[in-house]
């Protein structure tokens, strides 16, 4: 008898075959399959975990469906994989071969379901990794060519995951540049639903490869069950769900087919990304929480590590970086408490000198015009202040205007017989991450960095522009369909290498903004950019998208320019700033521009946002009015583990003479404990009427408080955008 996770296999009878159950647990849910040997494997449960005795019962009496599908022999439904076989052949037949199970050297669980075809030597083993401390599966395939000739994947998903019919909905996330992860929520209906990217280099500029499956009708936050599950992947994607006439939902997700047949040679495995899958019956917001901790546990570089207050340069000086603009934002940073200055784009240029946006990428050396002193001056700077210190570069990338370009021609993305595609500033091209030297290149621009100047604390690595032309000019002529994934396979393959030596340095992912916030990078990046459009009004609507499967840490938020250089919004600082700290705080203005009286609302927000920073990064999220219902507020909080400390933070988006605002009622507290609820980041004047009051968990979470729309002695604009953040505090 095989062990699988924590739960054993249960070995049934059925005719004079024996059926036999595999469990995949958590220590809170199990996906249970029939694996019988020589059968199809056979999908039965997934939700709340089983005793042994319920997952007996579940094998003997559960409705079953086809757990992985295979186009060609008997399949009415849509596939999870199509092969074309080395003889021309379309058919796959692919029944049970074995199961086994291995805990990892990190304490985590792999099982594996090996399926072989009835007439080919070709396999596809479906792997499920599941940890001791997290409520997350991970699932992918791997599938092997044993043939004496190549074969052709023309569908490969990672996972299909059944789900029975009724009162079902679909939570997603679309968007573009400076709209990114508005959430769009539906039912399921009969018919196929896709969500998928084919962008070719950012994965979630529009769309987002992470949705949640409501079970029990219309979403709610903290109530029903709810399935989430997300693509881990830097490539374009594909999530599909298909209803047809039998009485499941089939979900399928991984790498989008479209236009990416692969070619599988004799002896070849080609493995699938990963997809994480998790199961709450505490509604959206308890899928978040898992996903959450697990991202800060295993799938977050450094997610363990508080991430500092920076400015970022940016939306100050945009490309017009001098050596006394950088020095002036240093000691304007340093000044208010800040803890990191980043230098953005237009730092380098030799040649070609990055003046505009259409020259200069690929060009790593910096411009002595510039900055006289270098680099190196600068990181002195920073570090006499008492601060550390940050670049941009956009390492994937490069301009036909520069020295690069002139000497590698060959290494840009291109159709073979087509001119080269350009984007931004009508010059910049992608280059083929597919070619070894490519990828050679890329890490060698950090290692560069990195060894010439040791204490650079922070990468801002960007990546603005997509794949307009299909094609590599490295890959043969039969394999261009290879295009896309052999590009991403050498993108990971350079943030390896990176992440293997320079284990410490905080990594963003930036792609025009929100391109790349997909758990695909976030193993090798620190945090990733929300979003260029920094309008704090906006910023609400785009973070909560994001906050529901990607935790506070790794979200970048900015104090910017009043009015916002994105919508032209004039916003109060005390509201813009109230926004930021709702995720990684930071800034992105010119501090000379400020008042002497807005720099120290800046330093007072930044001095308690330090205060209360290990709730909002490492607490659990709980949303509580959401910005989309249309109450005219929103309202998040966070709560520690130990649930003795939560931050609230509570946004009025609508400005109504005798508007009727709801009741603020909280969740994820102690109901037994007594809290004294304190004011964070207040503008100084007379304390509002909560301020110092205590209140039990309990009443907090059944009654409420009422919020004051303003303060008493508010000036027009904080009228317009009035905001609270509340900390809370067990006593």
């Amino acid at each position: 008898m095989k062990l699988t996770t924590t739960l054993a296999m249960a070995l049934l009878c059925a005719g004079t075959a024996m059926a036999e159950t595999v469990a995949i647990s958590t220590p809170k849910t199990t996906l249970a399959y029939d694996a019988t040997k020589g059968e199809r494997l056979q999908y039965l449960y997934y939700g709340t975990r089983l005793s042994d005795t319920d997952l007996k019962a579940t094998a003997e009496t559960a409705e079953k469906t086809e757990g992985y599908q295979a186009f060609g022999t008997n399949c009415p439904f849509e596939p999870a994989i199509a092969a074309i076989h080395a003889n021309g052949d379309a058919s796959l037949d692919l029944r049970v071969d074995d199961v086994t199970t291995a805990t990892q050297g990190d304490g985590s669980q792999l099982t594996t379901i090996k399926l072989k075809d009835t007439a080919y030597p070709f396999t596809v083993a479906l792997n499920y990794l599941t940890y001791p401390d997290a409520e997350v599966i991970q699932t992918w395939s791997e599938i092997t060519n044993g043939e004496g000739g190549p074969v052709t994947l023309e569908k490969f998903a990672s996972a299909e995951l059944p789900v029975r019919r009724g009162d079902v909905w679909l939570s997603s996330f679309y968007g573009t540049w400076g709209n990114e992860a508005r959430l769009l929520e539906e039912p399921v209906t009969p018919g196929m639903k896709t969500v998928k990217n084919r962008d070719g280099v950012r994965n979630s500029q529009d769309a987002h490869g992470e949705v949640m499956i409501s079970l029990d009708g219309k979403p709610q936050e903290n109530h029903g069950r709810v399935i989430g599950a997300a693509v881990c992947y830097t490539g374009p994607y594909k999530i599909s769900i298909d209803t047809q006439h039998d009485n499941w939902h089939r979900l399928f997700a991984g790498i989008s087919e479209d236009m990416s047949a692969y070619k599988l040679e004799p002896g070849e495995t080609f493995a699938t990304p990963k997809v994480a899958l998790s199961y709450s019956t505490e509604g959206k917001g308890g899928v978040s929480r898992n996903f959450h901790r697990w991202a800060r546990r295993h799938a977050l570089a450094n997610g363990d590590k508080e991430r500092k207050v920076l400015l970022n340069s940016w939306e100050g000086v945009y490309l017009d970086i001098t050596e006394p603009a950088m020095d002036s934002m240093i000691k304007d940073v340093a000044a208010m408490g800040g803890e990191l200055f980043v230098m953005d784009d237009g730092w380098f240029g030799d040649k070609y000198r990055r003046v505009k946006d259409n020259s200069s990428l690929g060009d790593w050396v910096t411009d002595r015009v510039k900055l006289p002193h270098g680099i190196q001056a600068l990181v002195d700077k920073t570090n006499k202040a008492g601060i550390s210190f940050g670049i941009w570069i956009e390492p994937e990338m490069a301009n036909t205007v520069s020295e690069l370009y002139e000497k590698h021609p060959d290494w840009v993305i291109k159709a073979p017989a087509r001119d080269v595609a350009t984007g931004r500033g009508s010059t910049q091209i992608v280059l083929d991450l597919g070619n070894p030297a490519v990828q050679d290149f890329v890490v060698g621009v950090v290692d560069t960095l990195m060894t010439k100047y040791p204490d650079i604390n922070y990468i801002k690595w960007d990546a603005n522009m997509d794949v307009k032309t299909m094609g590599s000019q490295y890959l043969t002529a039969d394999r261009q369909s290879h295009t896309y994934i052999a590009y991403h396979r050498g993108l990971e393959n350079a943030l390896k290498r990176i992440r293997a030596k320079y284990p410490e340095l905080t990594i963003q992912a930036c792609a025009s903004g929100g391109g790349r916030v997909n758990y695909g990078f976030l193993p090798y990046f620190d945090e990733f950019w929300t979003s260029d459009n920094t309008d704090a009004l906006q910023r609400v609507y785009m973070q909560w998208g994001t906050s529901h499967f990607f935790p506070a840490i790794a979200m970048a938020s900015h104090i910017s320019a009043s009015p916002n250089h994105q919508t032209g919004r004039r916003v109060p600082l005390k509201f813009r700033t109230d926004v930021a700290m709702s995720g990684r705080l930071g800034m992105e203005l010119l501090p000379s521009q400020l008042s002497a009286q807005e720099r120290e609302v800046c330093k007072k927000a930044i001095k308690e946002y330090k205060e209360i920073r290990p709730t909002v990064q490492f607490g659990d999220l709980y949303r509580l009015i959401s910005p989309y219902e249309g109450k005219g507020v929103a309202s998040l909080m966070y709560v520690n583990e130990a649930k003795d400390e939560a931050v609230c933070y509570w946004y009025r988006l609508e400005n109504f003479v005798n508007g009727h605002y709801p009741t603020l009622v909280m969740a994820g507290l102690d109901p037994k404990a007594t809290y004294r609820i304190s004011e964070v980041n207040s503008l100084g004047r007379r304390p509002m009427q909560l301020e110092g009051k205590t209140f039990t968990g309990a009443y907090l979470m059944d009654h409420g408080v009422e919020m004051p729309e303003n303060y008493e002695d508010a000036s027009a604009d904080e009228r317009q955008f009035s905001s609270r953040v509340l900390k809370l505090t067990k006593i």
